[in-house]
């Protein structure tokens, strides 16, 4: 997913607007992880930028996603640039 999501709307309250954008994304998240792994990959992984354009936008985790969201609404940003990429996981065994 690359998108630019408009954190205003004249039908809706900001707020709303912002619930909207979140639901959007972790809709995308469960529907890639629903997916079936490439072969030999254990779970899906994602590469995540978030930031308010393309060219502005830093690396973050899956689980700082809304985090990154508030902040970017507290800024009074209009609009945000949000790139969610999946790629094949694997776990790594650890070592005793």
């Amino acid at each position: 997913m690359k998108k630019e999501f408009k954190l205003t709307d004249p039908k809706k309250a900001p707020a709303r607007q912002v619930d909207y954008v979140k639901h959007e994304i972790n809709k995308y998240l469960a529907r890639e992880r629903r997916k079936t792994p490439k072969e030999g990959a254990d779970y899906w992984d994602f590469d995540c930028k978030l930031g308010k354009d393309k060219d502005s936008a830093a690396v973050i985790q899956v689980s700082e996603i809304n985090k990154a969201i508030d902040k970017v609404v507290s800024d009074n940003a209009e609009s945000f640039y949000i790139e969610v990429l999946a790629k094949p996981g694997y776990k790594t065994k650890k070592v005793k």
